[in-house]
C-alpha cells in the first residue's frame, strides 16, 4: 500500500452559513491541493466532507495519516462514537439522531478501504498545512459558484 499524508479543513461564514473545504495530499514530494464551496451548510460537515472528498480522490487503498483539527471528526471515528452511533440506527448515547449521517455512511465506506490513521492537529496553531488547509476552504467560500449542500437539511 502507498503510504500518503493528507490535511483536511472546513469552515463555515456563519454556522450554518456559506461553507467551505480544503485538503492537501501529499505523497513521496508531490503535493495535491483540492477544495470546494457550498451556499448553505455547517461547519461540522464540511469538516466531515474535507475528509470524504481527500479519501475518494486516492485512486487505490492506501494507507493513510490524515491530520484535522476537528475534534468532532477525529474523536468521533477514534473514540469508536460514529460505529456506535451506527450500530444504534444513528442515534446517539443522549437519545439523540447523529446529525450527518448521510456523510458519516460514506465515510465509513471510504474506511472499509483504506486504513487511516487520524490524527488531532491544533487549528490556527502554525502547522502550515493546516493553515493551508483552512486558506483553500476560506477561499472556496469566497467563490461565485457555490455549490448546493444537498444532505443538509435546515
Amino acid at each position: 500500500m502507498k503510504s500518503i499524508d493528507i490535511y483536511t479543513d472546513g469552515a463555515c461564514s456563519g454556522n450554518p452559513g456559506a461553507g467551505g473545504y480544503g485538503i492537501v495530499l501529499l505523497y513521496k514530494g508531490a503535493r495535491k491541493e483540492i477544495s470546494c464551496g457550498y451556499a448553505v451548510t455547517t461547519n461540522n460537515r464540511m469538516e466531515t466532507l474535507a475528509v470524504i472528498r481527500a479519501l475518494e480522490a486516492l485512486k487505490e487503498p492506501c494507507k493513510v495519516t490524515l491530520y484535522s483539527d476537528s475534534k468532532y471528526v477525529v474523536d468521533s471515528i477514534t473514540k469508536g462514537w460514529v460505529y456506535s452511533w451506527k450500530k444504534k440506527n444513528w442515534i446517539k448515547s443522549d437519545k439523540k439522531k447523529a446529525l450527518n449521517t448521510d456523510l458519516w455512511e460514506r465515510l465509513l465506506e471510504l474506511l472499509d478501504i483504506h486504513d487511516v490513521e487520524f490524527v488531532w492537529v491544533k487549528g490556527h496553531a502554525d502547522n502550515p498545512e493546516n493553515e493551508r488547509c483552512d486558506q483553500l476552504a476560506r477561499e472556496a467560500i469566497e467563490g461565485e459558484e457555490l455549490l448546493e449542500d444537498k444532505g443538509y437539511n435546515q
